[in-house]
């Protein structure tokens, strides 16, 4: 693959935020898209909207940020360091969606934006822990997701928003068309989570045509962060300009390769690592 350049010594990197919660047990969360950032070769921006109570098991409790101090992190950093992408992952609860929703348009982050902006719609753990209240969903369909340049969510987290099961393609189609119609400029269906297949397959749609992105799966229990990872490594080749096809591209190759580079960490689930970058010449 093509790896994003790494900034000589004393240049400024190229900035990409994210607007997510943290992991105490570092496997997921701003911990995952910090370490992806940096072994991209940009510069981490961070916007804290929840902090989770978790490690390799699972989530034991969450404390929000108010939703004032989570939109003006994201207006401090915006207005003197600048922003080349942005992501969101955990926002936890309507509060936060809403602020953060209005702030990114103020600073003109999001679809309509000089900023792109991945949207990745985190509802659950993993572990299938809530990191989501219920009732927020109506603001992840309405008013989160219609910013996004790109939207991310897992197959669990398509039947929440949708109402769609995906099982096979036609159905993962049939979600990509709901999703879209909720207004983001791109949709990817993952199909991490479809264990029945041999090949993980994730379909690209932007309300005209589908583009699939298949490769072999990887058996591993150690996938913790996965979906973190896809989402910061697309933001950060957006960052660098890349079309959005490219730039899934380049995602699903750099979490594919932090699977096979993936450790055992603790008693559950261990982190997709993108460590490997750093044996790359």
């Amino acid at each position: 693959m093509k790896l994003l350049p790494i900034p000589a010594n004393g240049e400024t990197p190229i900035r990409v935020l994210t607007i997510a919660g943290t992991d105490s047990g570092g496997g997921a969360g701003i911990q995952a898209d910090t370490r992806t950032m940096a072994l991209c070769g940009v510069h981490a921006l961070v916007a804290v909207a929840a902090v989770t109570v978790q490690n390799s098991v699972g989530v034991s409790g969450f404390h929000e940020i108010p939703p004032r101090v989570v939109a003006d992190q994201v207006r401090s950093v915006a207005g003197d360091i600048g922003v080349g992408a942005a992501k969101t992952g955990m926002l936890a609860s309507t509060a936060i969606i809403e602020a953060v929703a209005e702030v990114c348009r103020e600073v003109g982050i999001g679809r309509d934006g000089a900023v792109p902006l991945v949207v990745d719609p985190v509802a659950a753990s993993m572990h299938g822990d809530p990191l989501l209240h219920e009732e927020a969903l109506d603001a992840v369909r309405h008013t989160l997701i219609p910013l996004a340049t790109v939207v991310t969510p897992n197959l669990d987290e398509v039947r929440l928003i949708t109402g769609i099961d995906v099982t096979d393609d036609a159905s993962a189609r049939r979600a990509a068309e709901a999703l879209h119609a909720l207004g983001p400029k791109w949709v990817i269906v993952k199909g991490g989570h479809l264990r029945s297949s041999r090949y993980s397959t994730d379909l690209l749609f932007d309300g005209d045509r589908f583009l699939e992105y298949p490769a072999p799966r990887i058996e591993t229990g150690n996938d913790h962060g996965g979906g973190d990872t896809l989402a910061a490594s697309i933001a950060c080749a957006l960052a660098h300009g890349y079309p959005v096809p490219e730039a899934v591209e380049f995602g699903k190759e750099w979490t594919r390769r932090c699977l096979e580079a993936a450790y055992d960490l603790g008693a559950g689930h261990g982190p997709v690592s993108p460590f490997w970058r750093l044996n790359q010449s």
